[in-house]
C-alpha cells in the first residue's frame, strides 16, 4: 500500500464512532432525540469519509464534527413552509400561498386547533350536529342563496356539482369557456372525472343562445357557464348572458350552474377596481347554483363555496364524495371569520389583507419605496444601482388577468449590466431567514412593495443581508 493510501486509511480510522459522538452531544440528544442525532451523526461522518476518499479532507476534529452535526440538526428542524416577503407585484400569488388571512381568522383557527370544539355537536340538543352550520347561514346572508355548502377548493366544488347533478348525462358549455386553471387542470377534465359528458357549443369567440338550445335533449342534465377568470377573449365576440341562460334552463326545467372561479362578495367597481360579477348579482340573474373560491378574491383560506337552490344543495350534501371533499375544523373557523368581515363593508379594507393590498394607492407605495431606498442602497453598495420606479401589479391566481394595478418598485440594476449578477442577487435574497421574493424584468430586479405590510421586518432582513 502506497503512502497516500496509508494516509487515507489513517484518517478514516481516526474518525470517531457514532456512539462516541452521541455521548459528546448530550444537549442535542435532549433537544432533538437520540434517533435524530444518530441520523445527523451518520450523515456528517459519511461526508467526512467521502471527503477523505476524494482527497479533499474536511476538518474532522471532534469539535468540527460536533459543530456540523449541530448545524445539520438545526437545518432539519426548520419548517419547510416559511414566511416570505411577496415583492413580486402579484397579490394573489399561487406559489406564495395566495390570500393572507385576517388576524380574526388566524385567532379563530388557533382556538379550534388547540382546544376541543362543537364542530359537529349541537349544543342545544346535545346530539350530533352538522359542521357546515358554522358557515352556511353566513354564505346565504351574503349571497342571497337559499342554501350553501363548502368543500376544499373551487375545482372540487365544480366536480361535486357535476357528479351530483349530471353523472352519466350531458352538460353544454361554450367553447370560449373551456378554461384551464392552475396546475394544468382543465374544465373538460374535471367534467370527465365527474362522469358527465361535455357538449361543446358555439365557437371560441362567439356563442349564441340558439347554440345552447340546439344542444339540449333528453340527456341534458344542466346548463353551465364558466367565468373566464384567467383569460379574456376580445374583439369580434359574443356570449350568452346569465339571464338568458336562466330563462332557457327554466324553459326545459333543468338547473343553470355558474362557475364564478375567483368569485367576489363586494362590488369591486366601488373600490376603484375592475368590475367583477358578485355572487349575489349572479344569483339575482337566475343562476340556480354558483361555485367560487374562498382563497382568491374572497380573501380567506383555501376552499370552494357552492350556493343556490336548497333542493340542489341538499342533493349535493348527500353525495358520498362530499365527505372526501369536506373542510376541516380549522378551515371552517377561518372562512367563517372572513365571511363575518363582509357584514361590515366599511371596515373591509382595513381588516381584510387581500382587499387592502388590491386597493393600495400608488402614492403610498412610492412613499414607502423612498423610505426603504437608502437602506437598500447602502446594503448593496456600489455594485448595484437602486432607484424607485413606477411599475404595475396584478391580482393573480387567474383573477382579472388583463387588468393591472399602478404600483411602485425598488429597481435594482447591476452596474456591470451582468444578468448573472442579477440572478445571483435574487438567489441570495431568497436564502435569507425570511426570503425576499421579487421579479426580474428588463435587466432589473424589481421589488414591488404593494404587499409589504411589515416595513421594519424587511429592513431587519436587509441588515442581515449586509452581514
Amino acid at each position: 500500500m502506497k503512502g497516500p493510501e496509508l494516509k487515507k486509511n489513517q484518517l478514516l480510522r481516526e474518525l470517531p464512532s457514532v456512539d462516541k459522538l452521541l455521548l459528546a452531544l448530550p444537549d442535542s440528544v435532549a433537544e432533538y432525540g437520540a434517533q435524530a442525532v444518530t441520523q445527523a451523526a451518520r450523515k456528517v461522518l459519511q461526508q467526512a469519509r467521502d471527503s477523505i476518499l476524494q482527497d479533499t479532507p474536511l476538518d474532522s476534529s471532534s469539535a468540527a464534527l460536533k459543530l456540523r452535526i449541530a448545524s445539520q440538526l438545526i437545518d432539519e428542524a426548520q419548517p419547510s413552509l416559511k414566511p416570505v416577503f411577496n415583492l413580486t407585484g402579484t397579490v394573489l400569488h399561487t406559489n406564495l400561498g395566495r390570500a393572507i388571512m385576517p388576524l380574526s381568522a388566524v385567532d379563530a383557527i388557533v382556538t379550534v386547533a388547540t382546544q376541543y370544539s362543537n364542530l359537529e355537536f349541537d349544543l342545544a340538543t346535545g346530539k350530533r350536529g352538522d359542521r357546515e352550520t358554522h358557515v352556511e347561514q353566513l354564505i346565504c346572508e351574503l349571497t342571497g342563496a337559499e342554501a350553501a355548502t363548502v368543500v376544499n377548493n373551487n375545482a372540487a366544488a365544480v366536480l361535486l356539482v357535476l357528479n351530483t347533478l349530471a353523472m352519466n348525462k350531458e352538460v353544454p358549455v361554450s367553447r370560449g369557456e373551456l378554461v384551464e386553471i392552475g396546475g394544468s387542470f382543465r374544465i373538460p377534465e374535471v367534467m370527465q372525472r365527474a362522469n358527465c359528458t361535455l357538449v361543446e357549443v358555439g365557437a371560441t369567440n362567439r356563442t349564441h343562445l340558439k347554440d345552447y338550445r340546439e344542444a339540449i335533449n333528453e340527456h341534458t342534465a344542466l346548463l353551465m357557464k364558466v367565468h373566464t377568470s384567467n383569460y379574456r377573449v376580445e374583439g369580434f365576440t359574443k356570449e350568452v348572458t346569465e339571464t338568458e341562460l336562466s330563462q332557457l334552463s327554466s324553459e326545459f326545467d333543468i338547473p343553470f350552474v355558474m362557475d364564478l372561479g375567483s368569485g367576489s362578495l363586494v362590488d369591486f367597481a366601488k373600490l376603484g377596481l375592475p368590475a367583477e360579477p358578485t355572487a349575489a348579482w349572479t344569483l339575482e340573474r337566475g343562476a340556480d347554483l354558483i361555485t367560487f373560491s374562498g382563497d382568491k378574491l374572497l380573501g380567506g383560506p383555501q376552499s370552494g363555496l357552492i350556493a343556490g337552490r336548497k333542493d340542489l344543495i341538499d342533493k349535493i350534501k348527500k353525495n358520498p364524495l362530499k365527505r372526501a371533499l369536506r373542510l376541516d375544523k380549522m378551515t371552517l373557523a377561518g372562512i367563517a371569520e372572513v365571511l363575518k368581515l363582509y357584514r361590515d363593508p366599511d371596515s373591509l379594507l382595513q381588516k381584510l389583507p387581500t382587499l387592502r393590498h388590491l386597493t393600495r394607492n400608488q402614492a403610498d407605495i412610492r412613499d414607502q419605496a423612498l423610505r426603504i431606498l437608502p437602506a437598500l442602497s447602502q446594503v448593496l453598495g456600489d455594485t448595484y444601482q437602486v432607484t424607485v420606479t413606477d411599475s404595475t401589479s396584478q391580482v393573480g391566481s387567474g383573477s382579472l388577468p388583463t387588468e393591472t394595478l399602478s404600483s411602485a418598485s425598488l429597481s435594482i440594476s447591476p452596474v456591470s449590466g451582468s444578468d448573472e449578477a442579477l440572478k445571483s442577487l435574487a438567489a441570495q435574497l431568497r436564502q435569507l431567514d425570511r426570503p425576499i421574493i421579487g421579479r426580474i424584468h428588463r435587466g432589473a430586479l424589481l421589488l414591488d412593495l404593494r404587499c409589504l405590510d411589515d416595513e421594519d421586518a424587511l429592513l431587519s432582513q436587509l441588515k442581515l443581508f449586509a452581514l
